[in-house]
């Protein structure tokens, strides 16, 4: 066994690695610290299960260490995935998992990289695989549910709170729907929330923290403050008071019958579950990114500044907001008809929403 010695390599103070250490070994151990890194970001113990399967099997699929990756290889890889008929959100997150670990190596382990294994790093996604943002098959090139079919799931939730067999669990959806539509959170951002992020005397509404945004930019968790629109705040009072105690105590928000935070994918199963339950057909149901897309489009539609929206959703830009926006088929119609309506009303002294 060489031990490990410190030296300057080219004045730069790195560490010396044994010559024989093992890549595979080496790799292990860098996955292992990019783990630990989830960790101190405060991600729950589900996502990080569920994304280190997905980074471990991203890795065993390019078959070399991730600084020996090439862009033939990632080809290959997502190439294979679409042979073997795999969705294209599913190829994107096999490219966005080992990207994300590629900057975390370039980030923490690139000196140590470079002298034991003489690889200086170049991310290997490029402009010619990265994986769009909006894929060819991507729900989010519809339009997101309108107005009135969200208020009829809503309507359908709170009868079934009614007649389910288990209420606790039937009155947590109604409230964890609504806060994604009205907040317009992210699934990942809602099963992150705890009771003490509810802070209803916050501003003339109430607000949520959400302490756990999606990052940008390498900037880690992007907390922000969203308020509790369209009578969230009711809906989440009545949730607090009535519904979060007939969960096993914890401070996870929307609880899962054992205490514990509810998954992104569960969310988006449970979604699934209940508009099969509301008996609508595969063409008029929606997922749970989807609601998000409808705050968006709905609060722009009724007036609201875009760069509130973009606040509320927290977009890094307001150009990522605009992508999220699907106005309807009147939606010009509609502002020019409250546009000549606000001028008559200030020619004639009438309030035009009288």
């Amino acid at each position: 066994m060489v031990e490990s010695r410190l030296r300057l390599i080219e004045g730069r103070g790195v560490p010396e690695l044994p010559v024989t250490q093992d890549p595979w070994e080496f790799q292990v151990l860098c996955v292992d610290a990019f783990v630990a890194s989830w960790r101190a970001r405060g991600f729950s113990p589900v996502t990080i299960d569920n994304d280190l399967g997905l980074l471990e099997r991203t890795l065993k699929a390019l078959g070399r260490p991730a600084w020996d990756v090439t862009p033939e290889d990632i080809d290959r890889v997502v190439g294979d995935l679409a042979v073997a008929g795999r969705a294209a959100s599913t190829r994107r997150e096999y490219v966005q998992i080992f990207k994300g670990f590629h900057r975390f190596l370039q980030a923490r382990k690139a000196a140590e990289i470079e002298v034991a294994f003489g690889v200086r790093l170049v991310c290997p996604v490029d402009e010619f695989n990265a994986s769009r943002h909006v894929a060819d098959d991507s729900p989010a090139l519809l339009p997101p549910p309108t107005p009135e079919r969200v208020e009829e799931f809503f309507d359908f939730l709170k009868t079934r709170i009614a007649t389910a067999r288990k209420y606790a669990p039937a009155a947590r959806d109604y409230a964890l729907f609504r806060t994604l539509y009205h907040a317009g959170l992210r699934s990942e951002e809602a099963s992150l929330l705890e009771r003490a992020d509810v802070h209803f005397s916050r501003g003339p509404f109430g607000k949520l923290h959400v302490r756990f945004g999606k990052g940008a930019r390498t900037s880690g968790p992007r907390p922000r403050w969203v308020p509790m629109l369209d009578h969230l705040d009711l809906v989440l009072h009545w949730f607090l008071d009535d519904v979060r105690g007939r969960f096993p105590d914890s401070t996870v928000l929307f609880a899962d019958e054992s205490g514990g935070a509810l998954h992104r994918g569960t969310i988006r199963s449970r979604l699934h579950y209940l508009m099969e339950l509301e008996g609508r057909p595969a063409a008029d149901r929606f997922s749970p990114h989807a609601l998000r897309r409808a705050c968006a489009t709905h609060n722009y539609e009724r007036g609201v500044d875009l760069v509130a929206i973009q606040q509320m959703l927290g977009h890094w830009t307001v150009s990522s907001t605009m992508r999220y926006v699907r106005p309807s088929a009147t939606f010009i119609e509609d502002a020019y008809r409250r546009a000549v309506a606000s001028t008559l009303g200030d020619l004639t002294g009438e309030d035009p929403t009288a």
